[in-house]
């Protein structure tokens, strides 16, 4: 299943200091519709900092995603929401094959495989340090 990036672009500080930063605020896996669909939901009820007092908002839709125009009293303010397939992910768990042990052995264990409660990105649960005794 295809994993998909929404990537919120927005403009932050003021005069000469404005700048756009850009981050991924969530994945979506599943088709590319459903991903727009999430993130027009997004767009549509994202606030942004600036301006503080905005004049006039305008949501237009373009082909990966939206652009949200907001006037204030004296400068518009843009936010481009885009939608893209994730490709690589430096920080995404690794997936060790179920057959496989650290030696690269893929032979039966006697011992019990022990199943640890995650959560959908992947981390633990429970930290494999909490409850140890022989730690300071």
């Amino acid at each position: 299943m295809t994993t998909w990036g929404l990537v919120v672009e927005t403009t932050v500080g003021i005069g000469e200091r404005k700048h756009v930063e850009a981050q991924v605020v969530a994945h979506v896996s599943g088709t590319r519709a459903e991903a727009l669909a999430e993130l027009e939901r997004r767009a549509r009820r994202y606030a942004p900092e600036h301006p503080r007092s905005p004049v006039r908002r305008r949501l237009l839709k373009e082909a990966d995603g939206f652009l949200l125009v907001v006037d204030g009293a004296w400068q518009s303010f843009a936010t481009r929401f885009t939608v893209a397939e994730l490709l690589e992910d430096s920080a995404a768990p690794v997936a060790v094959p179920e057959s496989a042990d650290a030696d690269g052995d893929s032979g039966d264990r006697d011992e019990p495989v022990e199943q640890v409660e995650r959560y959908a990105d992947g981390v633990p649960v429970k930290p494999t340090w909490l409850g140890r005794d022989d730690l300071p």
